[in-house]
């Protein structure tokens, strides 16, 4: 067998793993897909409101609190009734309703804490791909490592943690674990909508982890890992280029002999 009719075979193995690959991989997703987007569309009265309007619906509420407080004395009674009109006066002068809008706020409350944790329902029990940064958690009680991923590095030390469904709380069966706080990383495995909560020390003290995922990982990718996984795909690609530019990218019935 020639050198030339050997490199067609390896390059065309190459290029029939991939397209296997590529016929099986697991599904890719990203962090928005996690996000059940019909719990994002409600009625947000408050959404356009600007700071000084919100201030005045919280006078006009905390105002009302205060008068109903018999102990209150005649200067403090006078000095909460006057912030309580005009408060009043500046919300009716831009057609807001103070008591509609306050009867809003537990309902608005509700809807945007289902916003922040609702998990989508088309991905449970789906096997997928999410890549995102590791963050270490204390191993389970039979030795199972544990690691949350999260979207962006510094979240839940120099930064808060993320919304709930967007936590994934990743169960590794391996012998993996983070080298470093926030390792960017590639996991697959079936992702399950379940709802978790544990708190550890991060950095500079104990963080709450609310989670409404869990992913049972079978594969892990590191920076390594994609690294030469880019560097062989670049080597196939490679040298099909320079065959096809030699004219010698044919198989053995355009006259390559072996």
């Amino acid at each position: 067998m020639s050198i030339v009719s050997s490199a067609i075979r390896i390059v065309a193995a190459l290029a029939i793993s991939t397209t296997l690959a590529s016929a099986t991989e697991n599904q890719p997703v990203n962090w928005d897909d996690l996000i059940d987007q019909s719990a994002l569309t409600f009625e947000d009265p408050f959404k356009d409101l600007s700071y000084e309007q919100i201030f005045d619906v919280r006078t006009v509420f905390q105002s009302r609190a205060e008068l109903e407080n018999s102990s209150i004395t005649n200067d403090a009674r006078a000095g909460t009734e006057r912030a309580l009109n005009e408060a009043l006066a500046r919300l009716d002068e831009a057609d807001l309703d103070a008591d509609w809008l306050i009867s809003q706020r537990w309902i608005v409350a509700e809807r945007r804490e289902k916003a922040a944790t609702a998990a989508n329902p088309e991905l449970d029990g789906k096997t997928v791909t999410l890549a995102g940064f590791a963050i270490q958690a204390p191993q389970e009680d039979d030795g199972t490592r544990i690691v949350y991923l999260v979207p962006e590095r510094g979240m839940c030390s120099h930064m808060p943690p993320p919304n709930a469904n967007q936590m994934v709380r990743a169960v590794v069966h391996g012998d993996w674990s983070p080298k470093t706080l926030h390792e960017p990383v590639r996991l697959t495995g079936k992702l399950s909508i379940e709802e978790s909560r544990q708190s550890f020390h991060i950095v500079d003290g104990s963080v709450q982890m609310n989670a409404s995922y869990v992913l049972d990982v079978t594969e892990v990718e590191t920076i390594e890992d994609m690294r030469k996984s880019q560097l062989a795909n670049d080597w196939a690609t490679s040298h099909a280029e320079r065959l096809r530019a030699s004219g010698k990218l044919y198989g053995p019935k355009q006259g390559v002999s072996e």
